[in-house]
């Protein structure tokens, strides 16, 4: 789960010049948590596997896809945006490779020699992902030459040199805003969208998402040489009538139950909790093909909607009791958050607000009704 603010284009920038640094602390630390311990992305990032498996049968399509359409080049660059930390890091790139290896051996061509590059916030622990690189190279033995660099910086800045890249993919990144939007006063005791949030939210959340997703656009646009290729997954909604519709175990929705119980019992103040908002937007496919088809510069391969399931997916096997479950979703909402909770309400809170976490999914353990879907996104630079 992984997103991208930048703190170095004003035009951009995710803090306000009239407010102290301090109230927008914690949207700087937008990054998952580091290191490869208990509560680290890296030891609870099944979800994110899963995923990305999920996604397969399209990455693999594409790849071939621009393989051909290119005309079989010698040189392949690739870019992994939001590639946080951790070995899942590499599931995405060496399914690219391989399928690049597999398809030029099919038609008795050289395969390509392909550079991996892997971007998320300066902030991100890329030195968890970077140990990883020598069981990548190795497994990449006999097969085409693939150098791995770091590629630090904000996607909703320009990344690479125009015309340079061949083929991107993104997992899990793109349903984080560049800044919290604006507006967002009459939202008190929540975090996110929810029923109960005046339509005011929901239009300010919308107009961060459009912004942000145009600028992401554009930006790739200037870097993909023409027909190249991109994968994009990332959380959505699979509502289209109410737009402030968010189920009572929406994982925000949990959120904001677990830190009103914190403001109950003293431990929070209710004016930081309000003052706490996600930079975070679930577009559902009309407004994400409304955003491209405005945009202008790729067309829409393919688009899927999976359902999302975030209460079983961080665990090898889904026969767990309901404890068990909720505890896993609460370490997973954790490893995506905790970098952010800590900057705005400090880290003594941490392990009291994630037990009533976890306690509260149990409470909604028979929820079926769910708003939350995994969006796989495929587009071809025009």
């Amino acid at each position: 789960m992984d997103t991208r603010l930048i703190d170095t284009l004003p035009s951009l920038s995710y803090i306000d010049d009239k407010k102290c640094d301090d109230e927008y602390a914690f949207v700087k630390a937008l990054r998952m948590s580091g290191g490869d311990g208990a509560n680290s992305y890296s030891a609870n990032s099944r979800l994110q596997r899963r995923v990305l498996s999920m996604a397969q049968p399209v990455l693999v399509k594409n790849t071939k896809e621009m393989m051909m359409n290119l005309d079989f080049p010698t040189y392949i660059k690739v870019a992994e945006l939001g590639c946080s930390s951790g070995q899942n890091t590499f599931v995405a790139i060496s399914e690219i490779i391989n399928t690049i290896n597999v398809l030029c051996q099919h038609v008795n061509k050289n395969p390509p020699e392909i550079d991996c590059c892997l971007n998320d916030l300066p902030e991100n622990d890329f030195n968890t992902t970077f140990k990883f690189v020598p069981l990548f190279n190795k497994e990449m033995t006999n097969k085409a030459p693939c150098f791995v660099y770091g590629a630090p910086g904000s996607f909703y800045s320009r990344l690479f040199s125009r015309n340079s890249l061949h083929f991107i993919h993104s997992s899990y990144a793109l349903h984080f805003l560049s800044k919290v939007p604006e507006r967002l006063e009459n939202n008190e005791g929540n975090v996110y969208i929810t029923s109960s949030s005046p339509e005011s939210v929901y239009n300010a959340y919308l107009n961060q998402f459009q912004n942000d997703f145009t600028l992401f656009l554009r930006l790739r646009s200037e870097e993909v040489v023409s027909n190249g290729h991109m994968v994009l997954t990332l959380i959505g909604r699979n509502t289209l009538s109410d737009p402030l519709y968010r189920d009572c175990c929406h994982f925000w929705t949990l959120l904001s139950k677990s830190l009103r119980d914190l403001v109950f019992e003293g431990l929070v103040s209710k004016s930081k909790l309000d003052t706490f908002n996600m930079p975070f937007y679930d577009p559902n496919v009309h407004e994400l093909k409304e955003v491209i088809r405005k945009e202008g510069s790729f067309e829409i391969n393919e688009l899927e909607a999976h359902r999302f399931d975030l209460g079983h997916s961080n665990c090898d096997y889904y026969e767990e009791d309901g404890y068990e479950a909720g505890r896993n979703e609460a370490n997973c909402i954790r490893v995506v958050t905790e970098p952010m909770l800590t900057a705005h309400f400090g880290e003594d809170i941490i392990d009291t607000l994630f037990d009533k976490y976890a306690h509260h999914v149990t409470q909604h353990a028979n929820c079926r009704n769910k708003t939350s879907v995994s969006h796989v996104l495929s587009l071809i630079k025009k």
